[in-house]
């Protein structure tokens, strides 16, 4: 039986947020939706269809990518592809499609960090795993100490020139390198879209770093992952770690050191701030985000339609009093995290 093609919801665009990146022509959904988890080749093919088409159903026409997301490497690229040719080839001029290159995609010194070899090589590679002419927005997904940053922005400026990429941004950079990237983008009329970095109400990196402020003054867009710090932002693991987790079974960065009786303390009194605003401690959380006017957009992860659907509640949220806004603060304190 032949299957019937995607039709997505008519109605999509009418409930979500878009907001402007920066001092650009684009608006993005207030939630993008990021292929890192889930979307790789451990995962059966209907579900990852299923959460893609959820998500454009209700508006998030962006979707987020990079060479290494699986696993396994490059897969996620793969599955998209697939996703093209089944669902989403009428709908490209709807979509804005990222991907990024930076971290470690295959042996020997050219597939790793930020030269214009692995860059320039990584992007044709990917648009060849998502069957894509081009993609919106091409990232450098970290500074590489060792590569001068005018060979890296200048490979950068030559994706665009050749219609390879709309748009470029940075993720993970630090200030000083942050600055000297923006400023050699401009100069070449190629400027920085995005910076792409983790905040959440416990890692306040690009807070603290003033990564946010430098990002906004230069005209340059901000976007969030991690928004939930891998999920201890959510009722995952208010009574400790689930023999179930992946921070039990040791796949997940987050280590059973973190929930101390500081930390389960914390997000207990934010959970119980969030069951007083009508919403989940993972709601609450996206919506913490989304109240800062600079966060252009947040990239959410999504093991099912379902979880993208939840998260899709935290537009509805009420506006945060000042009063509640202090007391994230208040509750939040002894377990930030300034990482960078």
């Amino acid at each position: 039986m032949t299957e019937a093609p995607y039709s997505p919801s008519s109605n999509r665009y009418d409930e979500m947020q878009y907001r402007r990146s920066g001092r650009s022509g684009i608006d993005l959904p207030a939630l993008t939706l990021g292929l890192w988890h889930n979307f790789g080749s451990l995962k059966p093919f209907q579900d990852i269809k299923d959460m893609a088409h959820c998500a454009f159903d209700h508006g998030i026409c962006h979707f987020d990518l990079a060479n290494n997301y699986g696993p396994v490497y490059g897969s996620a690229e793969e599955n998209f592809g697939r996703l093209m040719d089944k669902s989403f080839r009428p709908f490209r001029d709807e979509l804005f499609i990222s991907t990024k290159a930076g971290w470690d995609m295959w042996p020997g010194p050219y597939g790793n960090w930020a030269s214009r070899k692995y860059l320039m090589a990584s992007l044709d590679q990917s648009l060849k795993r998502m069957k894509l002419d081009y993609v919106d927005i091409f990232y450098s997904h970290r500074w590489d100490p060792k590569t001068p940053i005018e060979e890296t922005m200048q490979a950068l400026v030559d994706i665009v020139r050749q219609g390879k990429a709309l748009y470029v941004g940075l993720s993970r950079y630090p200030a000083e390198q942050m600055k000297q990237a923006y400023d050699y983008l401009k100069a070449h009329d190629v400027p920085c879209l995005l910076y792409q970095d983790r905040y959440n109400i416990i890692d306040r990196t690009p807070q603290s770093k003033g990564l946010i402020d430098i990002s906004a003054e230069n005209g340059t867009g901000f976007i969030s992952f991690s928004p939930l710090q891998q999920g201890l932002l959510s009722n995952r693991y208010l009574n400790g770690v689930p023999e179930d987790s992946r921070m039990a079974k040791g796949v997940s960065s987050l280590r059973k050191e973190l929930l101390t009786p500081e930390m389960l303390g914390a997000l207990n009194g934010l959970n119980k701030l969030a069951e007083q605003r009508g919403q989940s401690l993972a709601q609450m959380s996206l919506s913490w985000l989304l109240n800062d006017s600079r966060v252009t957009s947040v990239i959410i992860g999504a093991s099912s339609a379902a979880q993208i659907e939840d998260n899709l509640k935290a537009l509805d949220a009420p506006a945060f009093s000042a009063e509640e806004l202090r007391l994230i603060e208040d509750l939040s304190a002894p377990i930030q995290m300034h990482t960078l």
